[in-house]
Formats: C-alpha cells, sequence, structure tokens
C-alpha cells in the first residue's frame, strides 16, 4: 500500500514525512515547489512526484491513499478530493477549518459511491478534541449541548498562521440546533478547570464546531480556547482589522510573509509541552465532564495522523465521509504516544 503526502516540505508535511519513513511506510512525497519536494525526497530516501493540486487526477496512479498537509486547505482540499474520487483513492487531511469539514461531509454519497473514504482533520484539531467529544457521548448518550476547551501553549507554524489568516473575518461560529451559527469574536467566555484551577477561556470557531455533530448527533457545540481576559477585548476589537483582508493583495501578501518569517516550534518545545483538554455534555438535567492531556500540538498532529494513515493502509473498511472517532473509535487518541486520559468526572 501506497501513500502520497502533499505538501511534504512545508513544517508539519516534512514532520510527518520523516515520522511515515521511520515507520517504514511505502510513501511518495509530493507538492508544486519541484527542489523543496525532491530535495526532502532524497534526504528521506523515497520517490517524489511535483505537481499543483489541479493536476492531482494525472499523478496518482499506484496511490492508495493521499495524506494533504498543504494549507491553506480551503484551497488544497476541493481539487485534491475531486481527484482522489476519480481515481479512487482515499484522501486524509490535517485540516482544521470548518469550511472544508462541511464541503467533504456534502460529498458522502459520492465517497461512498466511489468506495473511499474523507477523512479530514487527523491532526491535533480534530483527532483528541474529537475522540473526547465521542467518549462523552458514550457515558451520556441522550445529551443534547456538548462544550469542548483546549489549553494549549506554545509557538505556530507559518502555515498555521497562513490559514488562520485566510479564515479570519469568520467570527467566532458554533452550532445550534444542528446548524452553524457565527457570533461576534470575543463574544463568548467561560471559567474552564482543565486540571489546575479555573482558567479563564474564549469561544473560538475550531474544527469540533462541525465535526463533534457528525461524531456523535449533539445537535449544540461550542469550542473554547484558553486564553487572559483581555484576548476577548482583542478579538473583538478584530472586527475593526478584518475588512483590510478583503483588499486584493492584502491577505496573500500577510500569509506570504508568515510563512517565511514563522518557522514553528522548535524540537525541544514539541517534546516538552503538553496540552490539557476539558468536555462537558448535557441533556438539561444530567451533566457530565472528562478531561484528557496530550503531547503538544504537533507532535500528537505528526503521531496522529501517520497512525490514521497506517491504520487506512492496514484495510479499515470504512467508507463515506468520516471524522476521526467514527473511523477509529474513542480511544483511538488513548492509541497515541504520550496520550493521558480519559480523566472522568
Amino acid at each position: 500500500m501506497t501513500a502520497l503526502i502533499y505538501g511534504a516540505y512545508g513544517y508539519t508535511g516534512e514532520l510527518i514525512a520523516q515520522e511515515a519513513v521511520d515507520r517504514g511506510l511505502d510513501v511518495i512525497l509530493a507538492g508544486r515547489n519541484g527542489t523543496k519536494t525532491r530535495g526532502l525526497a532524497i534526504q528521506l530516501g523515497v520517490d517524489s512526484r511535483v505537481f499543483a493540486v489541479g493536476e492531482a487526477r494525472s499523478h496518482l496512479d499506484g496511490v492508495d491513499v493521499v495524506l494533504n498537509c498543504a494549507g491553506p486547505f480551503v484551497e488544497t482540499a476541493k481539487p485534491m478530493v475531486e481527484a482522489c474520487l476519480a481515481t479512487g483513492t482515499d484522501y486524509l487531511d490535517i485540516t482544521g477549518e470548518i469550511p472544508v469539514f462541511e464541503a467533504l461531509a456534502e460529498r458522502d454519497r459520492d465517497a461512498e459511491d466511489a468506495g473511499v473514504c474523507l477523512l479530514p482533520g487527523v491532526g491535533f484539531d480534530v483527532v483528541p478534541t474529537d475522540c473526547l467529544a465521542a467518549h462523552l457521548h458514550d457515558r451520556l448518550p441522550e445529551a443534547t449541548h456538548l462544550r469542548l476547551g483546549i489549553d494549549a501553549p506554545g509557538s505556530v507554524s507559518g502555515g498555521t498562521l497562513a490559514t488562520a489568516i485566510g479564515q479570519a473575518g469568520a467570527g467566532g461560529m458554533v452550532r445550534r440546533n444542528g446548524r452553524l451559527q457565527s457570533e461576534p469574536p470575543g463574544s463568548k467566555t467561560r471559567s474552564i478547570d482543565f486540571g489546575r484551577g479555573p482558567t479563564h477561556a474564549v469561544g473560538a470557531p475550531m474544527g469540533d464546531v462541525s465535526t463533534a455533530y457528525y461524531t456523535t448527533g449533539i445537535e449544540n457545540v461550542e469550542v473554547y480556547l484558553s486564553a487572559p481576559e483581555f484576548a476577548e477585548y482583542l478579538l473583538r476589537a478584530s472586527d475593526f482589522v478584518t475588512p483590510l483582508l478583503a483588499v486584493p493583495l492584502v491577505k496573500p501578501g500577510l500569509q506570504a510573509f508568515v510563512r517565511a518569517l514563522v518557522s514553528g516550534p522548535s524540537p525541544d518545545e514539541r517534546e516538552r509541552e503538553r496540552v490539557r483538554l476539558w468536555g462537558e455534555v448535557t441533556d438539561g438535567e444530567t451533566s457530565v465532564r472528562s478531561r484528557l492531556e496530550t503531547p503538544e500540538t504537533y507532535a500528537l498532529t505528526v503521531e496522529a495522523a501517520t497512525t490514521a494513515v497506517e491504520r487506512v493502509e492496514a484495510g479499515s473498511d470504512i467508507t463515506g465521509y468520516q471524522t476521526p472517532a467514527a473511523a477509529f473509535g474513542p480511544d483511538y487518541v488513548l492509541d497515541l504516544d504520550g496520550v493521558e486520559g480519559f480523566l472522568d468526572e
């Protein structure tokens, strides 16, 4: 079984490519930059293919599964998915972008007909939180409301920042009665105990607002990120800044700038830092809570994405649109190195 890693020379893609080779997986590295793609492939001793994502269909011969690591995924997911559906190739990616999750969910029937799986979000966002949501749903199957919290210190890569810039202006996002609903940035806050006492957190449009609904069927979903209290005021002020991103060349110029300037966390940071997650479900009368602790976000992404490729390559009988917990079960996250949980209340 052969996996093609697209965007392999990016910060996260390179870490995943190295891990896949270390595990002995049969991989092909791919991307649109020939120098970077071929250079990394030579370094790792594997084959490479150079193509723009819109040309993917003619470059997937002999490939069983694609792992898309090239963001922003709102730009790369659709053409790569079209190529995978046309060639009968399973599709995975490491997105956390709500529009991508929603767009791929709409292709569920197409994927079923093609006999392939569409499995986005096999990185930090959304593997641990998706599994936490599924675990909480198992504890309280009649739950009607789900709240998730993430306490994640550390830096981010240029690619992640470029994706965030691309999504700027979308504001906050929650799910109400099964439908996505936008909210002003910074408008929702709460105190969350991630295991070390109450922590201030602010609502964030994380991918789980989309995926947790498909995983659990719970129609009301909110996600929070730990942040100092002044962060909510900065988020509210962002409403006055984001219109600038609509000016031609401003957004792509800023994305190119951060890609060049920001390198991502160091190996020591990836090894040292920990992330704490919290979740709560309620049916209106009963509430249950659980916590989870994982390695640093990029370290977890490398482990989760590579393991997902292994499981799909091993012949996991999954087709159609999937979330990580729907595909592999809520205990999937517990099989990843360095994960501690679930701690139930």
